[in-house]
């Protein structure tokens, strides 16, 4: 039950809102109002606004109950400014606009898109945005421009403040303003002249007092996201310009910014980057101030304890773990219009670091896939220490900035600091040529020790920064919660005074995010601290930074990954301390759809965590759990019996496509949902036609080929194309046709007909039975190859992936059908092009194959236009969820249809349970890839026509 006043916001908010946007449940309010920080405030009310109205609407209502504020973008935070106990807003599917200009020189976006999104599509132009946070891949440019987020490469000059062009925005009092717009300007003049006068005069105070003005420039020449974006009072004259570089790094304290227009950067397709080895963090600084007059674009700074929390990591030099204890390294990209130019760089950057001292093997490639590896290492730094935390404590992550010519001597004394207070396990890294360190260490708040501990050391810290070096308490990740206590500190009562004057122009009340950047309370940072307790082993290392978000295809409808381990983790406490029967009772209830029955279970979040987390894996445990023992014997009872069970479907299939052509689609899908009170919700349009793959006798062998052993998987040996399909050959046939047009011979393992990887069993948490029959499958497959001496080729990517993840010995080459098609047939076949444009389906296990790219050349081979979907990852079809779930299905392809490209007629994947929902959602048939190469093939050689062989066994 809401208290009085939120229940009367919920009441209006009705009014223009839908029901299913304004969320008071206790899962999703726990779980949507967790952020990456360690602090924990439960929102009364989620709000998920979907247009600057609605914005407009719900600020005017929640002004009017007195109700504050806070808006969220991706929740990737890192000082506590995305959460709240009041109401908490965040950002639906239609914030995702793009626009750029036709000379590309400035791009409009929404706050809901995306940075890496919006530089995908600069890309091609050779244009960036500025701001590079090492969370690009999951930040929004909400979020990043009101946390005024920099990173790696853009420093001081490219970020949010310095790129801005205009913005439109949203005060607390719902008024619009477009300040790229004079009409709208002019009527805000109008409207609001009071603020901009108050601005203008704060402006001109600020500019006539020579050392205010000269102590907020000398603030802002390094890092600074301490306080307000003062540096606008003296950058600036005109107050609108005076306005919208405020709500830079504002934290949504002084409104909302509804779209924001930026000057883009260039991006030189040219790179190189090189990991440098120092004997200690003193000479590695020093080679950082020589380096800042070379032409590099990046030197990213790792001390010896960030190099051990990494040097495991794939991609990363062996030598690192000889290391002695002092070493320090130098992470330094460079770019260039040019190869020409590229090398010239590296020549003037390899004379400044002759001068220095280096020890191991340090050299610049220009290997994409090495300087991608290298990057993604040091992005993934701030997770990688938190999960090697102890269980129940926090990772904390804070950023400083110092003059660059005393960097060196800070970073020994910031590490004396973590001597003096017991931090043994703390790194420190980060963006070196602009003297900005991130430095991370866990804590456990779980006493008053631990708790008074972290006051002593942040009381140091913060003295060291500011009285020490007059440096910046926060560089880039934001003010928050935690450093708002010392904002004051940092800057002194003078310009301290004016970021209280300037939010007492936006925001008289005090509703927008309360508590952040300005707060009274000199003990803010200790309250409201996130407990991590254990929840399971498979998930205790998540720190909830949401890297995983933007891949989960039931983000947004449900849960996403981040969110089902913190509800996990909530059920998990309760049920451990025996505390509040009826909240446990109320989340569990929540949790059994919310969290377990519509998570595709897919894994593509543990590719986008920094520490490879699959939060599945989790779902899988809980799913075997809730089903219990009769579901083990039921497993049991399908494992031993495959054959009948998938004779069983194949007749379920015949029924329903029997029933489809005397009654209709809809009447089948009626009676579905009735049969099964309502546990199938209806079946698919594009419900496949049963098939029986049956080898006939008396053909001839090819006993001079080049033998392949080809494995069809069960659901290709059952589902053959749907009926509306002008395609009806069944996927086994035309995969033996098609390696017998390549030349080769084909042998099937012995007893088929049974054979299964065991994936349907084990996406039901059935661990053991689906281990078992993939074990007799690899052991069938390795008889039929001999040990290993001929290929094995799965036609469907999710067996084929779950096969090798299953191998334990190295003799059996296991081929998904995409690394077949690339490496052994296309070179044996003659290919046409087809002038048909064609949309192609990377599946969850084709991109954790690693085979995204070789599926996309196959494709291209075969056809002149190929459309991958920008806004598809997974499919949510996971396997049978397509048919008990299938709003998880049609949520996860809800923006599928729009980039089909006029022509298409026909979509590819690898999976034949995928291609049935993406062939509903699409409004064109989709089918495996394999029939988009028969297609536009033709044999190099002759090869006698024949069909089948006699090694076949079923």
């Amino acid at each position: 039950m809401l208290p009085v006043p939120y229940e009367r916001v919920l009441t209006e908010l009705r009014a223009f809102m839908p029901e299913a946007r304004l969320i008071t449940d206790p899962l999703r309010t726990l779980a949507y109002g967790t952020d990456g920080s360690f602090y924990r405030l439960i929102p009364k009310i989620v709000a998920i606004v979907e247009s600057e109205e609605e914005v407009v609407g719900l600020l005017r209502v929640t002004r009017a109950h007195q109700a504050p504020v806070t808006f969220r973008a991706a929740g990737t935070s890192l000082s506590g400014q995305a959460v709240s106990d009041s109401v908490l807003v965040l950002l639906g599917d239609h914030w995702r606009g793009c626009a750029i200009s036709a000379d590309a020189a400035t791009v409009t976006l929404q706050p809901g898109v995306i940075g890496a999104e919006a530089n995908r599509k600069l890309a091609p132009l050779g244009r960036k945005i500025g701001p590079d946070p090492a969370s690009i891949a999951t930040a929004k440019i909400g979020g990043i421009a009101a946390n005024n987020a920099s990173g790696m490469c853009c420093g001081t000059a490219q970020n949010s403040y310095r790129t801005l062009s205009s913005m439109r925005l949203v005060l607390t009092d719902g008024t619009a303003l477009d300040t790229g717009d004079a009409v709208s300007r002019a009527a805000f003049w109008r409207s609001h002249k009071s603020l901009l006068d108050g601005l203008n005069e704060l402006g001109a105070r600020t500019r006539a007092d020579e050392a205010l003005a000269g102590r907020i420039r000398d603030k802002f020449r390094i890092k600074n996201t301490t306080g307000y974006s003062l540096n606008a009072l003296v950058d600036y004259e005109d107050p609108v310009d005076i306005l919208q570089h405020l709500l830079i790094g504002s934290e949504g304290t002084l409104g909302f910014i509804s779209t924001i227009t930026l000057n883009t950067v260039p991006e030189h397709a040219h790179k190189a980057s090189a990991l440098l080895f120092f004997p200690d963090i003193a000479e590695a600084c020093r080679a950082v101030a020589l380096l800042k007059a070379t032409p590099v674009s990046a030197v990213e700074l790792m001390d010896r304890a960030s190099l051990r929390s990494i040097e495991d990591k794939p991609g990363m030099p062996a030598q690192i773990k000889g290391f002695g204890p002092d070493v320090a390294c130098l992470l330094v990209e460079t770019r260039a219009e040019s190869v020409a130019a590229l090398d010239s760089q590296l020549a003037a950057i390899a004379a400044v670091l002759a001068t220095t001292v280096t020890i191991g093997d340090g050299a610049f490639t220009t290997d994409a896939k090495a300087c991608e590896g290298f990057w993604k290492i040091r992005k993934g730094l701030f997770p990688a220490v938190g999960a090697i935390r102890e269980l129940g404590t926090t990772v904390i992550i804070e950023d400083v900035a110092f003059p660059l010519e005393r960097l060196a001597e800070a970073t020994v004394e910031l590490q004396a600091l973590f001597v003096k207070h017991a931090y043994h396990e703390a790194i420190i890294f980060g963006h070196a040529l602009e003297g900005n360190l991130h430095f991370v260490f866990t804590q456990a708040f779980d006493t008053d020790a631990e708790i008074d501990r972290y006051r002593q050391f942040m009381d140091d810290v913060c003295t060291m920064v500011v009285k020490g070096y007059d440096g910046s308490l926060k560089a880039e990740h934001g003010t928050g919660r935690n450093m708002a206590p010392f904002v004051e500190m940092e800057w002194g009562p003078q310009a301290y005074g004016l970021m209280k004057e300037i939010k007492a122009l936006f925001d008289p009340e005090g509703l927008l995010n309360p508590g952040v950047i300005l707060n009274g309370d000199p003990e803010a940072h200790l309250k409201n601290l996130k407990p991590m307790p254990p929840a399971h082993p498979l998930v205790d290392t998540c720190i909830e930074c949401g890297f995983c978000e933007p891949t989960c295809p039931s983000h947004k409808m449900t849960l996403s990954p981040r969110q089902r381990i913190v509800g996990w983790r909530e059920i998990s406490r309760l049920t451990r301390d025996g505390a509040d029967p009826a909240r446990l009772e109320a989340l569990s209830q929540a949790y059994d759809y919310q969290g377990i029955d519509t998570c595709a279970a897919c894994g593509l979040c543990s590719t986008a965590c920094p520490v490879g987390i699959e939060t599945g894996l989790l779902v899988k445990a809980l799913r075997g759990q809730k089903r219990g023992a009769v579901a083990q014997k039921a497993g049991d009872f399908v494992a031993d019996h495959m054959g009948g069970v998938l004779g069983m479907a194949r007749t379920g299939l015949r029924l329903a496509d029997l029933a489809r052509r005397v009654v209709g689609p809809d009447a089948v899908s009626a009676a579905a949902r009735t049969l099964t009170a309502g546990h199938l919700p209806g079946l698919p349009r594009n419900m496949p036609k049963p098939v029986g793959f049956t080898p006939l006798p008396g053909h001839v062998s090819l006993p001079d080929a080049p033998a392949v052993v080809y494995i069809p998987s069960c659901v290709s040996r059952t589902m053959g194309p749907a009926a509306e399909d002008p395609e009806q050959t069944p996927l086994p046939e035309k995969v033996e046709a098609l390696m017998r047009k390549a030349g080769f011979r084909v042998i099937y393992p012995e007893e088929l007909s049974s054979q299964c990887c065991g994936m349907s069993l084990e996406s039901k948490g059935l661990a053991a039975q689906a281990d078992a029959k993939a074990d007799a499958m690899l052991a069938a497959l390795a008889k039929a190859s001999n040990n290993g001496a001929l290929p094995i080729v799965m036609d469907t990517s999710p067996c084929a992936f779950r096969l090798k993840k299953r191998l334990t010995e190295g003799g059996l080459k296991i081929l998904d059908i995409a690394e077949f098609l690339h490496v052994h047939a296309l070179p044996r076949l003659d290919i046409v092009k087809s002038a048909e444009p064609v949309v192609l389906h990377l599946t969850c296990s084709t991109r954790r194959m690693g085979l995204d790219a070789t599926l996309t050349a196959i494709a291209k081979t075969c056809a002149t236009q190929v459309v991958v979907p920008e806004d598809v990852g997974c499919c949510g079809f996971a396997g049978d969820k397509g048919f008990s779930t299938p709003e998880l299905n049609a949520h996860a392809l809800r923006h599928l249809k729009k980039d089909v490209p006029a022509g298409a007629k026909s979509g590819y994947s690898t999976s034949r349970t995928c291609e049935i929902g993406l062939s509903d959602h699409a409004g064109l048939p989709y089918r495996s890839i394999v029939y988009l190469v028969d297609a536009c093939s033709r044999p190099k050689t002759a090869v006698p026509a024949t069909t089948r062989t006699p090694e076949a066994a079923f």
